[in-house]
């Protein structure tokens, strides 16, 4: 059956050892998991905000959402200096995410049948719920990656990253069709079921991580740590010795300004297409809409992994893939200057997502090999996850102007900011896909 499968893989994604393999395929199981279960909450968490406390508020969510991000940070990159990767890797979904999901379950089912009545407590577990779903898709995510790009090599990575990619947007086409749309085929008025079905989940990634650990070789599983030019492969520990990383090396700070644009653009564009999607649906509709569009999003993007959409980083080199994005998202914006109906941001979201996650996502995994341990998970941890909040907060300040301005100069406004940031994007691009190449060509680190 392994052999079938390496098969079918070799076309989409290359020649693999047959050990290599099964490591990337025992971790592209993890990703399956976790970004199912991420796809599944992300349309839950919109839908419940705009039942808990409204559309309009969107903006103002990812606000607090960046402030208890920063804390939460700040504790997980302190816990890493005490708890290996793979072990927290293994204890974070369900000792955390999985019992809170359960309690909030239990809330779900007490508001959306009408025991609990809004007021400033259904108001706070809102805002809460945004926050609880983005530290998941953030943090756990980052971890998953810090730890897979640890124990990676960068000729292993072009193969087995996409390999993986490619597990995860299938979880995130059937986790969402199945989880979500439960409730409404089964005629229920609550999303409970699929809370609660989430929070049992979890427990299959401890489980997956646990076999990935136990059935690998050690070998295999051991870090990668390259020296710089002086013989200098480790950075001292600390909670903020990534942020120093992060503001000391161009390196760094261009992945953080890539990450930024791609997410200040998207959540620009996100708000307009859940705002639409809000006057048109509402309660477990809104969900069932929203989960349609994740599974979308996700079957594009794999189908774009499928047909070998991803091999252009071996074709080209990371820093020409890496370009493409920002000149297909400035079509992107030039679309939305355009139009502005349901059907059209509904197709915008879709694409937009779809290759960052086919092209974009893997390539900037690859970004990280040929750096420090810390710089692999701390600084990582700042880039993608405190980095990703704060482009969302910025997007999401400019949101906050539509009322304001009016709908025609704030899309003039986001726009040319917009084209601006897809300008800066491509010169960052090109010299990140430079810097990776001499460092690996020379087998050292660049921070």
């Amino acid at each position: 059956m392994i052999r079938f499968l390496m098969a079918i893989c070799r076309f989409n994604f290359g020649k693999f050892e047959e050990k290599e393999f099964r490591k990337f395929f025992r971790m592209g199981s993890i990703f399956f998991v976790l970004i199912g279960i991420y796809w599944t909450m992300r349309p839950l968490k919109d839908s419940l905000f705009i039942q808990l406390v409204g559309k309009e508020y969107i903006p103002y969510a990812k606000t607090v959402s960046l402030i208890l991000m920063m804390v939460f940070v700040a504790v997980y990159t302190k816990i890493l200096d005490f708890i290996p990767k793979a072990k927290l890797l293994a204890l974070a979904p369900p000792v955390y995410f999985g019992s809170v999901m359960f309690l909030y379950s239990i809330f779900i089912w007490a508001f959306q049948n009408g025991t609990i009545e809004p007021n400033i407590l259904t108001v706070v577990l809102g805002y809460f719920w945004y926050f609880f779903v983005e530290s998941f898709g953030s943090v756990i995510i980052a971890l998953f990656w810090s730890f897979s790009t640890e124990i990676t090599k960068a000729e292993s990575a072009k193969q087995g990253f996409p390999l993986i990619y490619t597990l995860g947007q299938l979880g995130g086409v059937l986790f969402p069709l199945i989880f979500v749309k439960l409730p409404v085929g089964l005629g229920f008025g609550s999303n409970t079921l699929s809370i609660a079905t989430l929070a049992v989940l979890t427990l299959f990634v401890s489980l997956l991580v646990k076999h990935l650990i136990r059935k690998t070789p050690d070998d295999m599983l051991e870090p990668v740590v390259k020296s710089d030019s002086k013989g200098n492969g480790e950075e001292k520990t600390g909670f903020v010795e990534g942020l120093k990383l992060l503001f000391t090396h161009k390196y760094l700070l261009g992945m953080f300004a890539v990450n930024f644009f791609f997410e200040f653009i998207v959540t620009v564009f996100d708000f307009n297409f859940k705002y639409a999607a809000g006057e048109v649906y509402s309660g477990v509709e809104l969900t069932d809409y929203l989960a349609t569009y994740g599974s979308c999003v996700n079957i594009v993007s794999l189908a774009f992994l499928l047909l070998g959409v991803s091999n252009i980083t071996k074709k080209v080199g990371i820093g020409i893939a890496l370009a493409s994005v920002p000149v297909l998202f400035g079509m992107a914006v030039l679309g939305f200057l355009t139009f502005n109906e349901l059907t059209f941001l509904f197709i915008l979201m879709i694409g937009s997502k779809a290759v960052n996650y086919a092209v974009s996502g893997p390539a900037l995994k690859q970004l990280y090999i040929p750096t420090s341990k810390n710089a692999k998970s701390k600084s990582q941890a700042w880039i993608e996850t405190f980095g990703s909040r704060f482009s969302k907060e910025a997007g999401s300040c400019v949101n906050m102007l539509r009322p304001v301005l009016g709908t025609g100069t704030y899309r003039l406004l986001t726009s040319g900011l917009g084209f601006a940031f897809v300008g800066l994007w491509f010169v960052i691009a090109l010299f990140l896909g430079r810097t990776y190449k001499k460092a690996v060509d020379s087998d050292t680190i660049v921070c």
